[in-house]
């Protein structure tokens, strides 16, 4: 049987080159959701079924997009690619960030970790953290296995990067991955959130909305392609 890898971003670019890299392609539309589904060959000669969509911004849009394709799509791996703002001195922009570790910025865990998967952080799956790793050394980028913080709002300015530091420790900022990990264990799904890292967090959303990101985005996107091909 042919294995299924699903795939997300938050945003068009973030997915647009994973979906033109994919062959025999379809197209399906359910739950809000564009789906293209394809075929990805991996190195070993083994067929990919991959599954890429756009899920939007922020947390329920991440976490309805991952469990509308575990449901539909049984993949036996989650991935989330996309681009996320700098808080880690020692790294720089177009430098990646791994999510070894999970957070949201914004939310009592005491409360939701009484439900399974019954914990107050997250974390993307070790053998898929392993396999990135390997095609980052080999792809020459700058990379950490970190903390990315998650939250329902757009970081920007000393202050507020401050207070995601302290509440976190987080080495980047987002507003899907924990989302995308949480909804995965509790299906028992393995994910990995990968991060490119677009901007230094010091920026207003109403001009860093103006910029190019798909530079940074298809940084994390070749990731992707990369890991699918080792799998």
């Amino acid at each position: 049987m042919t294995r299924t890898i699903a795939v997300i971003g938050a945003m068009d670019e973030e997915v647009a080159l994973i979906a033109q890299s994919l062959h025999d392609t379809a197209t399906t539309h359910a739950a809000g959701l564009d789906v293209v589904s394809g075929t990805y060959a991996t190195k070993s000669g083994e067929t990919l079924h991959v599954v890429a969509t756009v899920a939007g911004m922020g947390t329920v849009n991440a976490a309805a997009t991952t469990q509308h394709l575990i449901d539909v799509h049984r993949p036996e791996a989650v991935i989330f690619s996309g681009i996320a703002g700098n808080l880690n001195k020692h790294l720089h922009i177009n430098d990646v960030v791994l999510g070894g570790t999970l957070r949201y910025l914004d939310s009592d865990m005491r409360l939701i970790a009484q439900s399974a998967p019954k914990t107050e952080e997250f974390h993307s799956d070790p053998k898929l953290i392993e396999l990135a790793d390997e095609a980052l050394d080999d792809m020459g980028i700058t990379h950490i296995t970190g903390i990315i913080a998650t939250g329902n709002y757009f970081v920007e300015g000393d202050e507020n990067v401050n207070r995601v530091i302290v509440a976190t420790g987080a080495d980047a900022v987002e507003m899907e991955g924990a989302a995308v990990v949480h909804v995965a264990s509790r299906n028992g799904v393995p994910a990995l959130v990968i991060r490119a890292l677009s901007d230094n967090a010091d920026t207003e959303y109403e001009t860093f909305k103006e910029f190019d990101i798909s530079e940074y985005a298809d940084t994390a996107a070749k990731l992707v392609l990369n890991i699918l091909g080792r799998m």
